[in-house]
């Protein structure tokens, strides 16, 4: 992780305070004075203040229902960010693995461990997501053979990576797709001619939203954090 982000997690200090600390020259990593925020380091490395070794907090891992005009952001940028809901130590300082738009609700994995997220975010890891997916107009026949596939985005060069699609009703499908592109759920279902109206995700991996209510949280099981290491 970054220097700047080490310190924060062995530290009562702000990112700012870590920036600030790392200028003065007291910050040395395996004995040698470093003044890069960005810096990579690891669990290995000996990390030191004026003499002090550091140790870093463990990371963090939790899962929340997310509500309706809510954001996936550390900041509030016309609605109000989720992070708001989480009762715990530096909530802000924490990232969602997978973030979800303003108008869909459901599962969110947060966390402090950048490694974790990536393995959920890159497509190449093959990290499936379950979306239910309310429609306008009635599933077409041949809507999840088209999936299958990979339709063409507005904008895409590529087609999309092959998508599971499941009939529900009419109106009403299960999506898993394992990327994650700009509205890309939306876009999909544009792409053939129809239009979402509303959008839950329900899993993301073994990982399922389950029993939490809207606005509630939970620290996620060492089993289920196992899942995205």
């Amino acid at each position: 992780m970054r220097l700047d982000k080490f310190i924060c997690k062995s530290t009562e200090l702000t990112r700012t305070e870590a920036k600030s600390l790392l200028k003065s020259g007291k910050v040395r990593v395996n004995g040698e004075i470093s003044k890069s925020a960005a810096m990579q380091v690891h669990e290995n490395n000996e990390i030191t203040v004026e003499g002090q070794n550091l140790t870093a907090r463990q990371s963090r891992y939790i899962m929340l229902h997310k509500p309706l005009d809510t954001i996936c952001s550390n900041v509030d940028e016309g609605y109000p960010s989720l992070f708001h809901l989480i009762d715990v130590d530096k909530a802000f300082d924490m990232h969602v693995a997978g973030r979800l738009d303003a108008d869909t609700t459901g599962l969110v994995l947060i966390t402090d461990d950048g490694r974790w997220s990536h393995n959920i975010i890159s497509p190449k890891k093959q990290c499936e997501k379950v979306y239910r997916v309310w429609l306008r107009d009635n599933v077409k026949p041949d809507s999840a053979e088209k999936f299958k596939i990979g339709v063409q985005l507005q904008g895409e060069k590529s087609l999309t990576l092959p998508a599971k699609l499941q009939v529900v009703s009419e109106k009403e499908v299960l999506l898993t797709i394992t990327e994650g592109k700009y509205h890309q759920v939306k876009r999909m279902f544009a792409a053939i001619g129809n239009k979402v109206v509303g959008l839950h995700r329900e899993q993301i991996g073994g990982v399922k939203l389950a029993e939490l209510s809207l606005g509630e949280w939970r620290y996620l099981t060492e089993e289920e954090v196992s899942e995205f290491c």
